[in-house]
């Protein structure tokens, strides 16, 4: 019987899946696209449906329907396992693990502790009521798989331990801690939302207090685990996702409730930070990208619909600033001070909610406006507020053509000259050039790990898994020699980097090639691919000596380092001869 890999890729074409998430259209015998990896004006990034794969001339994307998946959607390998069988109509269930692997039963233990919490909740009518005041209705309570856990200290922990759990599982998932006393809830008294990955399975919760006690904190999220990583995954975005795509654009909201009453007034398209690494004041740029990156794959238009308070705008600014880095169409909807989206919907109602959002404006516009409003129109002090709040977002514009529709747009509504702020852009140009350079380096970094770990995960899957078969397809042993001689390392310091995640590399090698079905093809075209990327990494390096060799005047060692760099830079060539034409 073929794998369930090969079963999902005669029933979807590549470029089947991939015009699902983004607009493509005919080259010849292959399809065009702009890459949704990478800013481009340009179609670079190729669909061959001859090869079933994809190449991306621009930032070197490439790969079949389960990496694309799981770089747009930022899935594991399971995830987008599991979201493309739905979608071919392939069953999975005669290909699970004989040995259930760590994240495995994390997955487990979230969707049980997700049924624990509705049950509680079935049974506490104080809550219930206290939901539906807020404005939320059954289906929207249900749909959301909202729940509740009592204010005791090992209600769940008991629960789990009768499952079958042990104390470092439950203690890894985050939702229990371990002390001296013994083990006891991370969540307790708390209205409990979870958080689910973009193929819809549960991987966190975020717990607002029921009853304040003046000492806890309102909400209360899961900790990093290994099947939850705050940069990876948006509240709502399992649910929001095909609505974005459909109606190209999408709302931002900070909390759980904004997000569920904006989809029960039939904005399905609407996303929250609650609960990821967006929600933080203080949080790594690699996080923040990685966070909008997603909502960029699905649209570049994006509305900021946070509270209309202090902290709310300055989330709306945090947000907005790296938006407009990522070539985005940033709005912030115009909600009353005072209130949140959930407050508008609930009191106001859902035309209250919706007039906010036709009232929406472009983010400079609308900083603008609370510039001139806040200054009383007082034309020194909007100079310099202008200078140092507004220019920055102007210049974090990539398009020129904008960024002159804006200056021109502040001189007016201003009355500022346009030379005068087009000098000062300059200074703000030199004052933020760390922070773009920033900026700019996350997004690389972003796309570069994902790449790189995809072909590092593939290729040690295979060999992890072969080394357990009795009559291996492939010589484990010469491509460990090959590696090792690459990278200077032995056998075993090249395979420790993986131990940890053996069975579930196992799992994938064994799905994609368990039928044999071009696995030495594949092995040749990782281990090409592996060589490409440490090349590359290595040429880095070597440009930022010579850029420093360069900068002390040192001709014979800038002119040693140059040569290696066009050694380098041969073999890169040499490897990617054979890629998609």
């Amino acid at each position: 019987m073929s794998s369930p890999v090969t079963q999902i890729k005669e029933r979807l074409s590549i470029e089947e899946v991939v015009s699902t998430y983004i607009k493509i259209e005919r080259s010849g015998v292959n399809f065009k696209a702009r890459c949704p990896f990478h800013n481009e004006k340009t179609p670079s990034f190729f669909i061959s449906p001859g090869r079933s794969s994809y190449y991306c001339f621009g930032c070197s994307a490439s790969g079949d329907i389960f990496t694309f998946v799981e770089e747009f959607e930022g899935l594991d390998f399971k995830g987008a396992l599991k979201l493309l069988a739905n979608k071919a109509g392939v069953v999975l269930s005669d290909f699970n693990p004989e040995k259930e692997s760590e994240k495995e039963v994390l997955y487990r233990i979230m969707e049980d502790t997700t049924n624990f919490f509705i049950g509680n909740l079935s049974q506490n009518t104080p809550v219930i009521n206290y939901l539906k005041q807020r404005g939320l209705e059954d289906k929207s309570i249900a749909d959301f798989r909202i729940g509740f856990i009592k204010n005791e200290w090992r209600d769940l922990y008991q629960f789990l331990v009768k499952k079958g759990y042990k104390d470092n599982e439950i203690e890894k998932a985050g939702l229990a801690k371990k002390t001296e006393k013994g083990m006891y809830d991370r969540f307790r008294g708390r209205i409990i939302f979870p958080i689910a990955d973009s193929s819809g399975r549960v991987i966190a919760f975020s717990g607002r207090i029921f009853e304040d006690d003046g000492k806890s904190a309102k909400y209360l999220n899961s900790p990093e685990t290994p099947i939850f990583n705050k940069s990876s995954v948006l509240y709502g975005l399992d649910r929001a996702k095909d609505s974005i795509r459909k109606n190209n654009f999408s709302f931002l909201v900070e909390g759980q409730m904004d997000l569920v009453l904006s989809h029960q007034a039939g904005f399905k398209n609407t996303v929250a930070t609650s609960g990821t690494a967006l929600s933080e004041s203080v949080v790594s740029k690699e996080n923040v990208v990685s966070n909008l990156g997603l909502l960029r794959r699905l649209s570049e238009n994006i509305v900021l619909a946070f509270d209309a308070d202090k902290a709310g705008i300055n989330a709306s600014e945090r947000a907005g600033k790296i938006a407009l880095s990522l070539s985005m169409d940033v709005k912030v909807a115009n909600i009353k001070e005072g209130m949140d989206p959930a407050d508008l919907i609930s009191k106001e109602g859902v035309e209250a909610w919706r007039e906010a959002i036709r009232g929406s404006k472009h983010i400079i516009e609308f900083l603008l406006n609370r510039i001139i409003k806040k200054t009383n129109n007082d034309t020194r002090l909007v100079g310099r507020e202008v200078k140092e709040k507004l220019l920055p977002f102007v210049n974090f514009i990539d398009s020129a053509i904008e960024k002159a529709h804006f200056i021109k747009m502040i001189s007016d509504t201003a009355s500022i000259a346009e030379s005068a702020l087009l000098q000062d852009l300059k200074k703000v140009n030199e004052d933020l050039k760390v922070e773009k350079e920033e900026i700019e380096i996350a997004k690389n970094v972003n796309t570069k790990l994902f790449r790189q770990d995809y072909i590092e995960r593939k290729l040690f899957g295979i060999i992890f898994w072969q080394q357990k078969q009795s009559l291996p397809i492939i010589d484990t042993k010469r491509i460990l020699l090959d590696l090792g001689e690459l990278l200077n390392k032995t056998e075993d310091e090249i395979l420790n980097k993986f131990k940890d995640r053996g069975e579930d590399l196992i799992y994938e090698a064994e799905v994609f090639y368990g039928g044999g079905e071009n696995l030495v093809k594949d092995v040749i075209e990782l281990l090409s691919n592996f060589k490409e990327e440490y090349l590359k990494e290595q040429l880095a390096k070597k440009m930022m000596e010579l850029h420093l060799a360069e900068k002390e005047k040192d001709s014979e060692k800038s002119n040693k380092i140059l040569n290696e760099c066009q050694i380098i830079s041969n073999k890169i060539e040499e490897l990617k001869n054979g890629r998609i034409k």
